[in-house]
């Protein structure tokens, strides 16, 4: 079904109504699970993290943001590739979401970038591939889904989020420079402490959100559902009293817009739970991990294995889908090499992140195409390097088990 054209969502919850009618299990069950999948209380951090991320990429948070990290990487030859990177991942500590990310970005930088002389696909290329970066470094709506699905804490994936989102984004900064070496793109304008310190303090209330979301949490003052709704109210503040570029009218608009982002989501949590059960009813799961340990004990070689499936699954399907559909398959496996589940999880988020950049389901991707007005194929061509780049990134993480320690 999802090869040919049908929402992820419907294919999943279509596929479950078929078995359950083979097997003639009585069809109460459909609605009975899709609630069970939803009727979560750490799945209240979700819809916050997404309206908290789109309040502040609607204003000019980001702007301030790319102008600060402008301020000491613009003097380096293609810093502006530099400076998308770096607010990318400053962005990444607020929205939670890769196509939050993108957007916050390739707005100020694709036409500046273009102005400059940067290639344009090059540019929406490096944006999309560092808006992957905002799922991995906290907070992160993909590790609060893992987290509720294998049952481990939300704030020990968060903590584990940052060295992995650090590598991915020194990665692409190092691709970012060979280009701009290879290609002669100018430098910026001359350091300044003077520019620096004036562009900080324009930016200290967009950086301070990070620092408030995540120290409640690491801190113990806020669980994390909590968190997402004082992010959501710091945001609002921000917005409407502090920078002031959102006008009340525009709030409505907003909570709008993340409504129908959420409702989307919470469709495909609500079928994948359906679809999860099946595949535990039928022990699936078991039979899969039993199979692949029949086959071989080599840990590294199973994780490989592991880390090619979810990247062909990133291809061919969003993020939150994947993830609940194949973590209940990977759990036993990884449990029976006796894989730290938490590290396990940020394997899943880095790998599926790369999935926003491979299309035909490359949502990074498809933002990059809408703000720079390139084509997808355009783009697909030009990011092939910064996916390289990130897959090595995901094979370092899983096999060098010290970086997430």
């Amino acid at each position: 079904m999802i090869l040919l054209g049908m929402p992820v969502a419907m294919s999943i919850g279509l596929s479950s109504v078929i078995v359950l009618a083979i097997q003639e299990v009585p069809l109460v069950l459909l609605p009975q699970r899709m609630f069970a999948g939803t009727d979560s209380f750490p799945l209240v951090a979700v819809p916050f993290f997404i309206l908290a991320g789109d309040l502040l990429a609607k204003g000019n948070v980001s702007k301030r943001l790319v102008d600060f990290a402008d301020s000491f990487l613009g003097t380096i030859r293609g810093g502006l590739s530099l400076v998308s990177v770096l607010g990318a991942m400053f962005f990444a500590a607020i929205s939670g979401s890769g196509a939050a990310t993108t957007a916050a970005i390739a707005a100020p930088m694709i036409p500046e970038m273009k102005e400059k002389g940067y290639d344009p696909a090059f540019s929406a290329a490096l944006i999309a591939a560092a808006g992957t970066i905002g799922v991995v470094i906290p907070p992160s709506v993909p590790m609060v889904l893992y987290a509720i699905v294998a049952d481990q804490s939300v704030a020990k994936l968060f903590l584990g989020g940052f060295i992995p989102g650090a590598l991915m984004g020194i990665s692409l900064m190092a691709v970012a420079l060979r280009t701009a070496a290879v290609k002669c793109y100018p430098k910026g304008s001359k350091f300044a402490v003077s520019n620096v310190w004036a562009k900080f303090k324009g930016s200290i209330w967009g950086l301070l959100t990070p620092g408030i979301i995540l120290g409640g949490i690491f801190s113990g003052y806020f669980t994390p559902s909590e968190a997402a709704v004082i992010a959501v109210d710091y945001a609002l503040i921000v917005a409407l009293f502090v920078y002031r570029d959102l006008k009340p009218r525009d709030i409505f608009r907003i909570i709008v817009d993340s409504g129908v982002t959420m409702s989307l989501v919470m469709f495909v949590i609500a079928t994948s739970n359906l679809f999860s059960w099946i595949l535990s009813n039928y022990q699936i799961p078991q039979a899969v991990a039993e199979a692949v340990l029949a086959m071989t004990q080599n840990r590294f070689l199973i994780l490989f294995l592991i880390n090619i499936v979810i990247l062909i699954a990133g291809v061919f399907m969003e993020t939150a889908s994947a993830l609940i559909i194949l973590t209940p398959v990977f759990l036993p496996i990884v449990r029976n090499l006796g894989v730290n589940l938490v590290h396990f999880g940020i394997i899943m988020v880095i790998g599926l992140a790369i999935g926003m950049i491979t299309p035909p389901v490359a949502i990074n991707l498809y933002v990059a195409s809408t703000v720079s007005g390139l084509s997808i194929e355009r783009i697909s061509k030009a990011v092939i390097p910064m996916l390289l780049a990130l897959i090595g990134v995901l094979m370092v993480f899983t096999f060098v088990p010290l970086l997430f320690a």
